[in-house]
């Protein structure tokens, strides 16, 4: 289709051809014949140019942190000599980048950088790029999508934490502030569950996944002290707003992150299904991607959800709760799951300590309460502190 100079090129051929009519001047219409006869061929030219042209797209990293950069390499290849190329690589959600080449040789790549601040959390989709040909006059131009689309995680923004929930090791009978064992699982034999995005595929039982007709994992003993929930409450009504909201999310994966790089085997709940275990670095992604994605939810009840995870065997040395000020039903959550774990640590989004908090401290849960502008690193450290200053040797 004609650019805007093409438009006008045809506008003022028209033009002409009018005045051609009125004064009968030869001139009038050869420069008419002149600027339509371009345009037409440049209609033409470009034609046959746009569907020569691939796209190329390299994003690094494509897993980020809420606040971090990407940088993203497009590379264009033509097989002919092709002019005005313009390039627009879009981040949907994000903007976009605009780029022109005036000449691309055949077969040498044409290569482009650009920076996407990733703001806020969540998966966006990169491309695919609109490429358009412009003819040399630069009258027309044609195009379309060119390369494949990409996938851009933008993770929570997560703090540096220091310090571990006071648990047991090895031996029951001593405590322990280190965890002391592999995130891997031991030797034993424990049960079959059914497969979860993320599990390694090498330990599938296959005699039980062929009489099922659903793939089995042949789960192996995890030792009890390495096993920890990471409970995340989404309830809207729980958070004040979207800040506090995002606050706690931001908690939430700092703490699975501080877990998973110190020797535990975490469990995320983020309000669906049972969670998702994180025993490996690809299982740890698709767990830091439900955080990046979770919304605040409005009919999830929370109690009924947490009886559920009980009945499915959910224990271990550490449960940490995540939430904003604490209500019935996180204490709840509490007297339900709480037994079956041997410290439980409630991260509360509050601007001041309430009766809810008060009554977690009091039934021996650690707390760390910060508004939405504090920082989790300072009162995890705090609650961290005082676990270890009010434990009892042997």
């Amino acid at each position: 289709m004609p650019t805007t100079r093409g438009w006008a090129a045809l506008g003022a051929g028209a033009a002409l051809v009018i005045l051609w009519v009125s004064v009968g001047e030869r001139l009038l219409l050869a420069v008419a014949a002149f600027l339509l006869l371009s345009v037409g061929l440049g209609m033409l030219y470009v034609r046959f140019s746009a569907p020569r042209v691939a796209i190329d797209r390299v994003l690094t990293p494509f897993q980020v942190h809420d606040g971090d950069r990407a940088v993203v390499e497009v590379t264009l290849v033509a097989s002919r000599r092709i002019y005005q190329v313009v390039v627009e690589d879009e981040v949907h959600g994000l903007g976009s980048a605009h780029f022109v080449a005036d000449r691309v040789e055949p077969r040498d790549p044409m290569v482009a950088r650009y920076e996407i601040l990733c703001r806020p959390r969540g998966i966006y989709r990169v491309g695919p790029a609109d490429v358009r040909v412009r003819d040399p006059l630069g009258l027309t131009e044609a195009g379309g999508n060119a390369g494949g689309a990409d996938r851009l995680v933008v993770y929570p923004a997560v703090e540096d934490l220091d310090g571990l929930p006071l648990g047991r090791g090895q031996d029951p009978s001593v405590n322990t502030s280190r965890a002391s064992f592999a995130n891997q699982g031991g030797e034993d034999f424990f049960t079959l569950r059914e497969y979860q995005q993320g599990d390694d595929l090498r330990k599938v039982h296959w005699p039980s996944s062929a009489k099922r007709d659903e793939l089995m994992i042949k789960q192996l003993e995890m030792p009890w002290q390495s096993r920890a929930l990471v409970l995340f409450d989404p309830r809207r009504a729980n958070h004040p707003g979207v800040e506090s909201f995002e606050h706690a999310v931001r908690g939430a994966a700092s703490v699975l992150r501080h877990l998973y790089a110190n020797g535990y085997t975490p469990t995320l709940w983020a309000g669906r299904g049972s969670g998702t275990i994180v025993a490996s670095a690809e299982a740890y992604a698709i767990a830091m991607e439900e955080l990046a994605v979770v919304q605040p939810e409005v009919d999830l009840d929370l109690q009924a959800m947490v009886a559920k995870m009980r009945r499915g065997g959910m224990a271990g040395g550490v449960m940490v709760l995540v939430t904003g000020p604490p209500d019935d039903d996180d204490l709840g959550a509490f007297r339900v799951l709480g037994r079956d774990f041997y410290r439980t640590v409630v991260m509360s989004v509050a601007d001041r300590t309430n009766e809810g908090i008060l009554q977690f401290a009091r039934a021996g849960a650690a707390t760390a309460v910060t508004p939405t502008t504090g920082s989790w690193a300072q009162v995890w450290k705090e609650a961290m502190e005082r676990t270890w200053s009010t434990a009892t040797a042997g």
